[in-house]
């Protein structure tokens, strides 16, 4: 061991020397013998085979694990052991080509020996890559950030396996420099950014010694999983534990779901009315790269780019009333972009936070003035939320309103019953949504109590993250023509799952087994399409940044098709005519022209789309202190702009906004414009 250890000196020494001509590398803080011997525990062979059963006996797919989905689940194993090509060498995916029919027999009997070989082949080729990241750290001597044209290639999805330990050494060069750069870019000094990703990196060799033989085995049976359909999962036990908890509302922290996107922590929601929603300053796609305890100014932050999820959710997790402060970078910002903190105070998210809300809007100039209109936000569908909405409705009424609009933005679904109730609120009777199971069996769900509780004006609003009975109850009122669907395409999730608890009562084994979420069946609308990929067009569509196909279900590998079944019986409302809908449309063009709010909307889509096309990011110093100043210098004009616009002083600094500016919803105040349009058209069609 002695020896061992002398050789692995020697060895950075020397690394340190033909890097830098005098340095001496950062040593790692662990040694590769501290990674973990794994093996398979006694309870996953029988675990492996019951969610076989599951994933192919009760799923909508109906499908074999032969040897066609056997190469798939290699193939999605790989990928999951090392995502960007920079772990493995073509030596290692050409080796493990050898399993490629031969993972379905193992899954099947729960024999998975080979996978727990190519994964402990994975945590060695991981150790050797910190290892080297660590040894071409220097505190005396910084990297050259004006070296021309040096590149660090960050998206290798399509690009070929290295052949070679050289070809890796160059890509983790570029990812060192990379993370250093931006460490640079913060206004850290060198010693510091040297110390920050000494810690980071040292943080991922101890993580990886800290690899257990559950995370092998979940690793299989979700690459398996996502090999069948892009919402069937095999949850942990402690996975499970926090399904069945349902974390985010029952336990007490800041109220958001989180995802790992890579090497980041990622926010995938926030929980409608949770302290995160409340505090303001934290959307959906922000990326949290450090966490500190307590809300003092000084506290230290732990950088946690790189950790595993449920790390991140154990440090963000706390008791009720106390602080936690997040590093937080927008969605649209850099990463080597200064985050933002943000304080938060722990709480638990109570009902009556997250329930609709109604927002009474009064006109205050242009043609409309002194016209007032009821926004109804509904950000769940949640136990009696139709109640609820009634309510709001009798309230938007009592205070003059002309007409109703409903508000799904970021509704992310729900109670399939919620959405039929909430649809028969606005129609006499008939079906609202179609329900297909894999074997053919069709279902028809609607509303039956022959009574419109609303039959004034109704639009409603969507967008990306509206989804599942969001999609239901939008896609009822746009078949029936009862409502204007206005907005961006839905995110189009179609599927209905069902989770199972993989215990039985007469097991012996010492540590639970966890559960599985399988799809049993589709949503259909009632004119026969599915909701599912496609999700639900709006009848007027408002500029957007991002493509449906690139955050939606369309996104998602091997997710369910869209398909059609016969279209159910009903009678249209015809809220308004087709030739008045083009005219809505027409006049909607021309007012997001007119509107420098889209202009903004318009001008990052297509800055969207060219920085789409790069796989690389420049490791000049200069170059990228020139594309952050000009993004600044954006950014400010336009919080300037709007600050004129809203009667304001120009600012200096964004850190100088008022605390009483509230930003434009350029979406919401086209909604209003458009609602006053379809009322006076239906006064007129009246007469």
């Amino acid at each position: 061991m002695a020896q061992l250890a002398l050789k692995k000196l020697a060895l950075s020494i020397t690394l340190g020397l033909s890097l830098t001509g005098t340095a001496i590398a950062v040593p790692p803080a662990h040694e590769i013998d501290e990674l973990p011997e794994l093996k398979q525990e006694d309870q996953h062979s029988v675990v492996s085979q019951r969610v076989t059963t599951y994933f192919t006996r009760y799923h909508f797919k109906n499908m074999e694990l032969d040897n066609e989905l056997s190469e798939r689940i290699l193939d999605r194993y790989l990928e999951m052991l090392d995502y960007n090509k920079m772990i493995l060498l073509r030596e290692d995916v050409e080796q493990a080509a050898e399993y490629k029919h031969l993972f379905d027999d193992m899954i099947h009997s729960g024999k998975l020996s080979p996978a727990y070989a190519l994964f402990d082949k994975a945590l060695q080729r991981n150790y050797q890559r910190y290892e080297y990241a660590l040894s071409l750290l220097d505190k005396e001597q910084p990297f050259d950030f004006t070296v021309a044209d040096d590149r660090y290639h960050y998206d290798r999805e399509d690009a070929d396996w290295a052949s070679s330990k050289a070809e890796l050494d160059e890509l983790w060069r570029q990812r060192v420099k990379y993370d250093a750069l931006n460490l640079t870019m913060t206004g850290k000094e060198w010693p510091d950014v040297v110390e920050t990703l000494e810690k980071r990196y040292n943080n991922a060799l101890k993580r990886l010694t800290q690899t257990n033989s559950e995370d092998v085995f979940q690793t299989v049976m979700n690459a398996f999983a996502r090999s069948v359909e892009a919402h069937t999962s095999y949850l942990s036990p402690a996975n499970s534990e926090r399904f069945e908890q349902n974390m985010n509302l029952s336990l007490e922290g800041i109220g958001a779901v989180l995802q790992s996107d890579y090497d980041y922590t990622v926010i995938r929601s926030l929980v409608p009315g949770g302290p995160a929603d409340k505090n303001g300053n934290i959307a959906p796609d922000d990326r949290v790269v450090g966490v500190a305890q307590g809300d003092e100014e000084d506290a230290e932050f732990v950088d946690i780019i790189g950790w595993r999820l449920d790390e991140v959710v154990e440090l963000i997790k706390g008791p009720k009333g106390s602080t936690v402060q997040l590093q937080v970078l927008k969605a649209d910002q850099s990463a080597s972009a200064t985050p933002k903190v943000v304080k938060i105070v722990r709480d638990e998210v109570k009902l009556e936070d997250r329930a609709a809300k109604v927002d009474i809007k009064t006109m205050e100039e242009g043609p409309y003035k002194g016209r007032t209109l009821g926004v109804i936000t509904v950000p769940s569908f949640y136990h009696n939320v139709s109640e609820d909405v009634k309510r709001l409705i009798a309230e938007s009424e009592e205070a003059g309103a002309e007409g109703v609009i409903m508000d799904l933005r970021t509704n992310g679904g729900g109670s399939l019953q919620e959405a039929i109730r909430l649809t028969g609120l606005f129609i006499d009777s008939g079906p609202v949504v179609q329900v297909a199971d894999g074997s053919g069996r069709r279902e028809v769900n609607g509303d039956r109590d022959d009574m419109t509780y609303y039959n004034g004006p109704l639009v409603v609003m969507i967008d990306r993250y509206s989804a599942s009975a969001s999609e239901i109850f939008a896609a009822a009122m746009q078949d029936y023509e009862r409502a204007l669907i206005v907005g961006e395409n839905t995110y189009g999730k179609g599927t209905v799952q069902q989770h199972r608890g993989l215990q039985r009562r007469f097991d012996f084994f010492d540590e639970p087994l966890g559960s599985v979420q399988y799809t049993i069946a589709k949503f259909y609308r009632i004119n026969g399409g599915s909701t599912q990929l496609k999700g639900v067009a709006p009848d007027i569509t408002f500029p957007t940044v991002t493509d449906v196909e690139e955050f939606g279900e369309s996104s998602l590998e091997n997710a369910l098709p869209w398909d059609k079944l016969d279209t159910a019986t009903y009678e249209t409302v015809n809220l308004l005519a087709e030739e008045k809908l083009q005219q809505l449309r027409q006049l909607s063009q021309q007012n997001i022209a007119a509107n420098p709010e889209f202009n903004y909307v318009m001008e990052d889509a297509a800055e969207y789309q060219r920085e789409k096309a790069k796989t690389w990011v420049s490791l000049v110093l200069a170059e990228r202190e020139a594309e952050q100043k000009a993004d600044e210098a954006k950014r400010l004009a336009r919080m300037n702009e709007r600050l004129l616009r809203a009667g304001f002083e120009p600012v200096e600094k964004l850190e100088d906004v008022p605390e009483d500016y509230e930003a434009p919803d350029p979406y919401l105040n086209e909604t209003l414009v458009l609602s006053f349009e379809l009322i006076d058209s239906m006064k007129i069609a009246m007469q």
